[in-house]
């Protein structure tokens, strides 16, 4: 439930900002803005807003197909109000956390700006591995599922190795931070969670 209604809200309001009838630089992240301009709300807004169809459309499914089972997951735990409260609360906070890394990094950067909601993505996607380490992944041009546990690591060291070398428009600090943030979340709210990850795995 919740997570159609963060898809909703995304995909409206980016595609409000395609056909012009929003401004996407009002939402769009921005250090310099945020840090000298005191836009604190861009820390947000920038999620909800997308480069364009494909970005929108990538992030909007992998959260379609992920988002469920870690609603589910914390419904369970906690119950079903709080479960989906801190569900939602893991999104938009992974939203701030996720951008942190490059608010520092760019502060005093007036011409870096950053739009998606691939931070939070990162943090639904890592939070359903740590339910279901054994859940199957696909990678684009991998014809088979890849089990979460391996997948995790080597997602990590891509996003790290990509954000160090800084040669393309991809927010990879972004995604590394959030990916680490949907593991760090649950654990903070409920510690036992990694003894059923490790059960999961048969350790």
């Amino acid at each position: 439930m919740i997570t159609l209604i963060l898809i909703a809200v995304t995909a409206l309001v980016s595609i409000l900002c395609f056909s012009g009838k929003l401004d996407i630089h009002t939402l769009l992240f921005n250090a310099w803005m945020v840090r000298h301009r005191g836009q604190w709300y861009r820390l947000l807004t920038y999620g909800l807003v997308h480069g364009g169809w494909g970005h929108l459309i990538f992030n909007m499914l992998t959260l379609f197909f992920f988002g469920p089972v870690v609603e589910q997951y914390f419904s369970t735990v906690f119950g079903v109000p709080a479960g989906r409260i801190l569900y939602a609360v893991l999104y938009v906070s992974a939203l701030v956390i996720s951008s942190v890394g490059d608010l520092i990094k760019y502060r005093d950067d007036p011409n870096y700006n950053a739009v998606g909601a691939s931070g939070a993505v990162s943090a639904i996607l890592f939070a359903s591995i740590l339910f279901e380490p054994k859940m199957g992944i696909y990678i684009f041009m991998v014809p088979i599922p890849v089990p979460g546990y391996i997948f995790a690591p080597l997602y990590l060291l891509y996003c790290w190795y990509m954000a160090r070398r800084n040669m393309d428009n991809i927010g990879h600090s972004a995604h590394f931070w959030g990916a680490v943030y949907g593991l760090a979340f649950p654990l903070i709210c409920r510690p036992s969670i990694l003894t059923h990850f490790l059960s999961q795995l048969g350790l």
